[in-house]
């Protein structure tokens, strides 16, 4: 078969390694600069690539084409390919054609990396064979072509899942749904909902759908979606019109009802060691422990596993103490609903650092927490007018800056002891950095650079 990679980054090139290994004809083509690393890998492997360029012809000649998840379906070599009919498919659906292990597959709009790796983190702890893709870690494709692994943890997007038509998890997590990416979606919440319901459409009795029970779009769309499946819904508190196979009975107290519908055993796990900090990350470790206890890892096994666990980079992290003030990197908040269980998940008092680039956001949620937590707020960005407007007179005390250090000094300045310094920045980091990773480490670095003054 002659397989066209389009776009060639982690999930691209894995592809285009995974179609070779299989006998396929491969060409890649990328419509930016290919970065050396990947370049390197192509050349090794001696497959044929492009940069900077789609050659329409080559692409439109293929009998398949793996479409790397950043390119929208707008883009015009993705239309040709439509008006021509040539089947478009994600690196997901490609690699799960020629693994027989087990998928965990993992979305929602937010905490999709920190269930991924928590899932993988108990599942490997346990000591099974375990591999991690998707949108965090190796390509699944490329750990396909040796298939060393029982399972799959894989944390999938909405633009991933798009492209799927045959894939089956075996479970399958939706955590819940809000709008982002709604461009993408002609800004419509529905077919939003729809695109990540997709995770679940093509499971049968086999499988397993983990859903947060409690989110309002997944209720009111899931319905049409589903198929029969295992249903597992979860929820906070224990409900008496819903059977949840997970809930809290208390603050570290997690139940689990592998059954739920059918009165078995609820077991009781204690969360108590995990680091992780907020409300919306208990909802995370609930839906990761319901996924691991379905796969066979045991209570006490968990509890162990959740007290090691470490999250990705620029999520709620702490990153130092200064002058008894902690200061926590919330970097990866690009939306409302992030910085909102940041806010809600902090006890203490805290000296906010937010802004950027706005995405139409609407801050009115949270006034409330705003108003009731926030000693101070730094706005940090080339236009903070937004920003001002909003929480001028909701927080005691409100300036600008348009530098990370200057942030930070200025933060560290209205804190008091027993405070947190939060950036949590409601927005995208465009406007004065080159990504969300390069906000949060320079966060890091100012944050380093307070202490020898206070040391001195």
């Amino acid at each position: 078969m002659n397989i066209v990679i389009l776009g060639a980054a982690e999930s691209g090139v894995g592809a285009a390694l995974l179609a070779q290994a299989k006998g396929h004809a491969v060409f890649v083509s990328d419509r930016g600069a290919i970065l050396a690393s990947y370049k390197e890998k192509l050349m090794q492997a001696g497959i044929e690539f492009e940069e900077n360029q789609h050659t329409l012809a080559r692409v439109l000649a293929a009998d398949e084409v793996v479409k790397s998840p950043g390119i929208p379906e707008k883009a015009p070599v993705i239309q040709a390919l439509r008006e021509q009919q040539t089947p478009i498919i994600s690196e997901i659906e490609f690699a799960g054609r020629y693994t027989k292990a087990k998928c965990i597959c993992i979305t929602g709009t937010n905490g999709k990396t920190t269930t991924t790796l928590l899932t993988y983190h108990l599942l490997k702890e346990a000591g099974l064979k375990v591999g991690l893709g998707g949108n965090v870690g190796r390509s699944f494709a490329e750990q396909v072509i040796a298939d060393e692994h029982d399972y799959y943890v894989l944390e999938i997007s909405s633009f991933q899942l798009d492209d799927t038509h045959e894939f089956r998890p075996w479970i399958a997590v939706l955590l819940n749904i809000t709008p982002d990416h709604l461009d993408r979606y002609n800004y419509s919440l529905s077919e939003y909902a729809h695109a990540k319901l997709r995770i679940a459409r093509k499971q049968d009795s086999s499988g397993y759908f983990i859903y947060n029970a409690d989110d309002e779009n997944i209720t009111r769309h899931f319905q049409a979606a589903l198929r029969p499946v295992m249903k597992m819904p979860f929820g906070m508190e224990r409900r008496a019109d819903l059977h949840l196979a997970g809930y809290y009975k208390a603050a570290t107290q997690l139940c689990v009802d592998l059954l739920p519908g059918y009165y078995s055993e609820t077991e009781t796990i204690n969360t108590a060691q995990s680091p992780l900090i907020g409300e919306h990350n208990r909802q995370n470790v609930l839906a990761a422990v319901l996924a691991a206890r379905t796969a066979g890892v045991g209570i006490a096994q968990i509890e162990g596993a959740l007290a090691t666990f470490r999250n990705a980079d620029h999520r709620l992290q702490a990153v130092g103490e200064v002058a008894g003030v902690e200061y926590i990197n919330d970097s990866k908040a690009t939306n409302v609903e992030a910085a909102w269980y940041a806010l809600e998940g902090i006890k203490t008092p805290i000296v906010w650092i937010a802004g950027g680039t706005d995405k139409g956001n609407d801050y009115s949620s949270l006034l409330d927490l705003a108003g009731q937590k926030v000693r101070a707020l730094v706005c940090l960005g080339v236009d903070n007018a937004k920003l001002r407007t909003a929480f001028e007179g909701v927080v005691p005390h409100l300036e600008e800056t348009q530098s990370m250090a200057d942030a930070v000094r200025r933060a560290g300045a209205l804190a008091q002891p027993g405070d947190v310094v939060l950036l949590s920045p409601c927005c995208a980091s465009f406007d004065l950095f080159k990504n969300y990773e390069d906000r949060g480490r320079q966060f890091a670095a100012a944050v380093q650079e307070l202490r020898p003054s206070e040391s001195a």
